[in-house]
């Protein structure tokens, strides 16, 4: 597949007067590094810029050694009015949460993801489905724009190529290339990895066996690939962090009897609102597993073929039955 040509992305950044950079809900090394790696250079060359999220109301512990996180506001203080906005791994508007409404108020909108489900919702889209990472297209779009990667900046970017790619365990052509030349300016690798992926409190361990004890399999869901799924419980998480949440389905999908897993999480602030991680992998003759962008994107949601998820309202029955028919 052809790169996808970063040229729009340079000329809009090129004459930004101002910016905004908004990550997604719930957010990730990938989307928060990728913003803050931008965000350096923006404020390298003297251009006025603030980095954002709607939820939840603090950065997650394992992201807080990323540098320059000084330029992270909080969605309140985020302007209502600014020269450029930025998107980063963001798939459509509803992933920005309650900072959806700041997109008006932007005299230009720049995407920048790695989507394949992707809505385009950007005046300007830069969309590479073929990278594994947004923080991958960033880097592509800072060798365009001619702004070297020093070490803070490769530190960001490698947060989130390192998650992305799941310790490179998926990684495609060209992000190993890409990890050796940020691994050159002298950062950590290790490190970053350790506190990124596994550094975890001892409250992770009960609360694992809760929600595991949760499991339960579907041999005959998809059309025979089968799926396996937890429920995670307001109650099961009020001693953990959000990262502690989001690493299960990485547990959940390791079962070797399905190719779907699913994890559905229950929102800590709203009744009945949960939040849907999805996974799936290829069949163990080779053949393509199940697309499950597909199934999260009828559901609301959008991502990866092999990795997406939406949210959604309901009990989780309801929410079970609905993935059920979606997967056929």
């Amino acid at each position: 597949m052809t790169p996808v040509d970063v040229t729009p992305a340079v000329e809009v950044l090129d004459s930004a007067k101002s910016v905004t950079i908004l990550c997604h809900v719930q957010p990730d090394a990938d989307t928060v590094g990728s913003g803050l790696a931008l965000a350096q250079v923006l404020r390298r060359r003297g251009v006025p810029v603030v980095v954002a999220f709607a939820e939840p109301a603090e950065l997650p512990v394992s992201m807080r050694s990323l540098p320059a996180t000084d330029l992270l506001v909080s969605a309140d203080r985020v302007p209502r009015t600014v020269d450029v906005l930025v998107t980063v791994d963001c798939g459509s508007v509803g992933r920005l949460g309650g900072l959806r409404n700041r997109l008006p108020g932007a005299a230009t909108t720049l995407v920048i993801d790695h989507h394949r489900s992707n809505t385009r919702f950007g005046a300007v889209n830069v969309v590479d489905e073929a990278a594994d990472s947004t923080a991958g297209v960033i880097a592509r779009i800072l060798d365009g724009w001619g702004e070297p990667i020093d070490r803070d900046i490769a530190h960001c970017l490698y947060a989130g190529l390192v998650t992305d790619t799941g310790s490179f365990k998926w990684a495609r052509p060209g992000s190993h290339a890409l990890a050796e030349r940020l691994l050159a300016t002298g950062i950590d690798g290790a490190t970053i990895t350790r506190t990124l992926m596994d550094t975890h409190p001892f409250a992770w361990l009960p609360m694992l066996s809760t929600v595991l004890s949760s499991a339960q399999l579907i041999p005959d869901a998809a059309a025979g690939a089968g799926l396996v799924y937890a429920v995670v419980r307001r109650a099961d998480t009020e001693s953990v962090r959000t990262e502690e949440v989001e690493s299960i389905i990485d547990l959940i999908r390791t079962t070797a009897e399905a190719q779907v897993a699913a994890v559905f999480k229950e929102s800590r602030t709203e009744q009945d609102h949960w939040t849907v991680s999805l996974r799936s992998h290829d069949a163990a003759d080779g053949s393509p597993g199940v697309d499950v962008a597909r199934v999260a994107t009828a559901l609301g949601g959008g991502g990866h073929r092999y990795a997406a998820g939406y949210s959604t309202d309901g009990s989780a029955p309801e929410l079970l039955a609905n993935l059920l028919r979606e997967l056929g």
